[in-house]
């Protein structure tokens, strides 16, 4: 049975929790992360209830999350973390590197995804990755989205969420449509600090040029729009 809740937890470690259904990708995953020592697991799952369980209780910055879960989705159980639990990042560790399950997880709130061939080189550093703030992918899926992205595929919450606040800030201002210039004034910022944000906000959200960024942001706020109008219509209702 997994052990949803360890005693032993080190506060000095960042605390790691293992979803997976099968017990021999826990064991494996659980001994590599246990031997770091900036990291620790602090508990294991191996259904969508046992998460949450264990989440609510240890509140974990991380969880390592498989899609296929014996009760549940895994991209149902992202979602319920992301509403119930948003302090902490969501990995994806699955054997499934199509394209809609990449888009489904990151729109649940994933912060990264790990295809699992690839989880001995990436995982450790996916894990440290988010814990800073960013996200992580193999190569495959950052293949896929940079691919969607050229095709129109907007770019996924859960990369927006890793911005900084100030980032953040610059890119809801690039969304109203607002030049850099008047950026630089709202947030009375020098004009190259503006540019020193976008050039972090293009690298965060995998982005190439200062037009797919002006882009990405129109399209988030007019989503961010339709959600408002979509709730305030529903509470009217």
């Amino acid at each position: 049975m997994p052990q949803d809740i360890l005693s032993n937890v080190d506060n000095d470690k960042s605390s790691v929790l293992i979803v997976d259904d099968h017990p021999l990708v826990r064991e494996w995953l659980a001994s590599l992360i246990n031997q770091q020592a900036d990291l620790v697991v602090c508990g294991e799952a191996a259904t969508a209830a046992e998460a949450m369980r264990a989440v609510v209780a240890l509140k974990p910055e991380v969880a390592i999350v498989d899609l296929s879960l014996k009760d549940s989705s895994g991209i149902d159980l992202i979602k319920n973390l992301k509403t119930g639990c948003p302090e902490t990042a969501v990995i994806v560790l699955s054997m499934h590197e199509e394209a809609h399950y990449v888009e489904r997880a990151l729109r649940a709130g994933a912060k990264g995804y790990i295809i699992k061939r690839d989880a001995t080189t990436k995982v450790l550093a996916g894990i440290r990755s988010v814990l800073e703030g960013a996200s992580c992918f193999s190569d495959e899926v950052s293949g896929i989205i940079a691919q969607k992205a050229a095709e129109g595929w907007p770019v996924a919450d859960s990369l927006i969420g890793s911005l900084s606040e100030r980032e953040s800030e610059v890119f809801q201002l690039l969304g109203r449509c607002y030049g850099t210039r008047r950026i630089a004034q709202e947030m009375q910022v020098g004009f190259k600090t503006v540019q020193t944000f976008c050039s972090r906000i293009k690298k965060k959200l995998r982005l190439s040029s200062g037009t797919e960024l002006l882009r990405e942001a129109v399209l988030w706020h007019d989503r961010q729009n339709q959600d408002g109008d979509s709730k305030n219509a529903g509470k009217k209702h």
